[in-house]
């Protein structure tokens, strides 16, 4: 090296500036030489095996329920209301009084066509007797015939006026009867906006309450286009409604993300899709026999979907980009390579692959976000079935 820098003094003073850069190449060269020789070795992360297991994923829908029947009481005739036997959210049957309306209006009109009543059929028997006494006169030609047809027509004028007066006795009845108004089924009062004294009738918006029958519940949700395809695909069934037969029975999440005890069964599915929503509803049905649920209730309808022999990946294992799900496989040279998946379905933690993996493929569980395609990794074995132990599908 000495040797080196006597040649390099005696040069010209430009060559030896070319000299010192030559060498500081030369000295980076070898730094960088030294780095990569001392590398630290590729990154330790947990691998595990893709194997096919029975597992049972579930799909939710945001449910509205409505009782089985909803029937506005509205009153059939107007005037004030006088009475209210019932409190809002009683239980009622069908035939119990819930409203009374004064009902001095109308007993009035029924004494008044009762009379009128009485008057026609007076009238009646007036008409009859001179038809009685008129035949003979006619049949003994002491009068003549045209005044015992005059006769029979102001009878069967007098028939007719007993006739409508009967009909108006009969809706003056009826009037009377709706001052009483009582519950069409069993069920459930709903809020009450009268109070007593209220004037109320038949052409208010408004109905006195709503009273819903909730020994069974509707519960209404809809199901994607693509949700439809599927179950279209999936279920067993010349048509929808053999479909919607074959389905099994489902469960109704509670606000509380509880489960509601009684399971329900699907029974309908709308003609036609929402242009708007791009969806189709359903209904199901939930018996309700300690009238836990009431009309106005929201949760979610839980419907199982079995695979007999699913592959499943965490879903640690797996990243999202542009709407598709990817996973990290393990080959040759333990070089990883990111592979779209397709998600069949799903659990808590887990998905269950359609497409995309094979069993006994190698796929990374975490450490995904130090990753790209051609990284070079040191694999750490893990079984799948201690993930599984772990946390359960």
């Amino acid at each position: 090296m000495n040797h080196l820098f006597q040649i390099i003094y005696k040069q010209k003073p430009a060559g030896f500036l070319y000299s010192l850069i030559v060498m500081a190449v030369l000295s980076g060269c070898a730094s960088s030489s030294a780095r990569s020789d001392g590398a630290p070795p590729p990154t330790a992360l947990p691998v595990f095996k893709a194997a096919a297991v029975p597992a049972t994923t579930y799909r939710e829908y945001n449910a509205a329920l409505e009782g089985r029947v909803n029937v506005e009481i509205r009153p059939q005739v107007d005037g004030y209301l006088d009475k209210i036997f019932v409190d809002e959210g009683a239980y009622v049957k069908a035939g119990q009084p819930l409203f009374r309306i004064n009902d001095r209006p109308y007993r009035e009109q029924l004494s008044n066509t009762s009379a009128s009543l009485e008057a026609a059929k007076a009238n009646e028997e007036k008409a009859a007797l001179e038809v009685s006494r008129l035949t003979p006169l006619v049949d003994n030609n002491v009068v003549s015939d045209v005044q015992l047809k005059t006769a029979k027509a102001a009878l069967q004028a007098a028939k007719a006026n007993v006739a409508q007066a009967e009909a108006m006795v009969g809706n003056a009845r009826i009037n009377l009867g709706y001052t009483v108004i009582t519950a069409p089924v069993n069920g459930y009062i709903g809020r009450i906006p009268y109070k007593l004294g209220s004037l109320v009738g038949r052409s208010e918006t408004q109905p006195l309450t709503l009273l819903s029958d909730v020994n069974e519940v509707y519960a209404y949700f809809s199901m994607s286009e693509v949700d439809f395809l599927q179950f279209k695909d999936k279920v067993k069934g010349n048509t929808i409604a053999d479909k919607v037969k074959q389905l099994p029975p489902v469960e109704l999440v509670m606000p509380d993300n509880s489960i509601y005890p009684e399971k329900g069964r699907i029974e309908t599915m709308e003609g036609q899709f929402d242009k708007t929503m791009g969806a189709v509803s359903f209904r199901a049905v939930f018996p309700n026999p300690n009238g836990l649920l009431r009309s106005g209730n929201t949760g979610k309808v839980k419907i199982s979907e079995s695979f007999p022999a699913a592959l499943v990946v965490p879903q640690e294992a797996t990243f999202e980009l542009q709407d598709k799900v990817f996973i990290f496989t393990v080959g040759d040279s333990n070089k990883v390579v990111s592979k779209p998946i397709r998600v069949a379905g799903k659990s808590n933690a887990y998905y269950f692959v359609e497409k995309g993996v094979a069993p006994g493929e190698s796929i990374v569980y975490t450490g995904l976000d130090r990753l790209r395609d051609g990284v070079v990794i040191q694999p750490q074995p893990i079984s799948l079935d201690s993930l599984l132990k772990v946390r359960p599908l």
